[in-house]
């Protein structure tokens, strides 16, 4: 992502009554935003990545975004680039911030960032029993393309299957499922 942040405006008012959609901006996530992300990052999921997950991908230079309207952290991801494919790692909206488009926006600008460095595949895992987040990729674009067995932790020593999807980012690869 550039260094310079972009800025987007959701179609979707912020609150009930709001009259002017919530104007964000998407800018590289640093060390001093951890704590801000780690709020967010518990919030919105039972198992949460550590501070030092977080800290080893900005320090190990993955693509960190962070979504803010002001100084309110809306949302993040990150992502990991390969050699002609990039890694979904982490999405999240803040949960008092959902269903409000951002996921599309983050979204929109990881693909852009992807194709722009010559990926020619997005992939990701997801808890199978993330239906919303499924929903959301598959809207997207996004395909199935298979699973990983208890890949997430859950209550306990029991784990979760993952769901792999891909999104191909060349025309031609939006035709046919990759293999990962």
């Amino acid at each position: 992502m550039s260094a310079s942040p972009s800025t987007f405006a959701s179609q979707i008012p912020t609150a009930w009554n709001a009259l002017e959609p919530l104007e964000a901006r998407l800018e590289p996530m640093c060390v001093g935003q951890i704590a801000d992300v780690m709020i967010a990052e518990r919030a919105a999921y039972a198992w949460p990545w550590s501070e030092g997950n977080i800290n080893d991908s900005i320090a190990q230079g993955h693509c960190c975004q962070a979504l803010r309207s002001g100084d309110t952290l809306l949302g993040y991801f990150i992502a990991m680039k390969g050699i002609d494919e990039v890694h979904l790692l982490n999405i999240a909206v803040a949960p008092q911030h959902q269903r409000q488009g951002w996921a599309r926006v983050m979204l929109d600008s990881l693909v852009d960032w992807s194709t722009a460095i010559g990926a020619h595949w997005l992939w990701l895992e997801v808890r199978q029993s993330n239906a919303r987040a499924i929903e959301i990729y598959e809207r997207y674009g996004f395909r199935r393309v298979g699973e990983r067995k208890a890949y997430y932790p859950l209550d306990g020593a029991r784990r979760e299957d993952a769901l792999v999807m891909n999104l191909g980012l060349q025309p031609e690869k939006n035709e046919q499922h990759g293999s990962h």
